[in-house]
């Protein structure tokens, strides 16, 4: 039973990495093309050539964040390497704060390209600030001394992070049926893609409070009997 446990933790810390595969291509490509190649980017790219610190500060600590977090998943990895996980978490947070943040700037005040409109605004700046809450509020419980609490909010803030990985699939059945989708189907898409991954960190939580309460439950039970 404990190797079947340790089996199914390394597979979501893999699955989390090959899901964030997506945004950290992405955001490594978004670099290049910006400090490297900038003959490949798009008409839609300039607004980036014009203030491009935000999307480096969003790329590169987008990618910290996905890439660290998802070893941060492990309870394997914890307990095998406590400190390890005690000298990334700090990094992690800061990571998830700069990266959200810097997203919330460019929803804010970078140029709308021909693809987005007003509810993707919306729906970026609503994602974006639960993720700066969430992070903060992550902090402030592991100041307290607070774990499961903080691993809550950590929880949640690395789900809305990971989003653009579920995004893919969200967007995969509309493109191969419909074609690239328009201003409004692509923001109920971006939607969706943040609040599955919400509600499977939400489930994923409960099965953690669950798990661990079922031993306290037994041993009631037999004590009683």
């Amino acid at each position: 039973m404990k190797q079947n446990l340790q089996k199914q933790d390394w597979w979501v810390m893999w699955g989390l990495l090959f899901l964030g595969l997506v945004p950290v291509l992405a955001g490594l490509y978004r670099l290049a093309t910006l400090s490297i190649a900038p003959q490949l980017a798009s008409a839609s790219d300039q607004r980036f050539f014009d203030h491009p610190l935000p999307i480096f500060l969003h790329a590169g600590f987008g990618t910290l964040f996905l890439v660290m977090g998802a070893f941060q998943f492990s309870r394997s990895f914890r307990r095998r390497w406590p400190g390890q996980h005690r000298v990334l978490g700090p990094w992690l947070a800061l990571s998830g704060f700069v990266s959200a943040v810097s997203g919330l700037w460019m929803s804010v005040y970078y140029p709308l390209p021909d693809t987005d409109g007003w509810l993707l605004a919306v729906f970026r700046w609503i994602f974006g600030g639960l993720m700066t809450l969430s992070v903060v509020l992550g902090v402030v419980a592991i100041l307290q001394k607070k774990i499961d609490r903080h691993r809550a909010w950590m929880t949640r803030a690395y789900a809305i992070g990971i989003g653009a990985g579920t995004q893919f699939f969200t967007h995969l059945p509309w493109l191969l049926i419909w074609g690239m989708p328009s201003e409004t189907p692509r923001a109920w898409l971006m939607a969706a893609g943040w609040v599955i991954n919400l509600a499977v960190a939400e489930w994923w939580l409960v099965h953690q409070r669950t798990s661990k309460a079922r031993p306290v439950t037994l041993q009631s039970s037999l004590i009683k009997g």
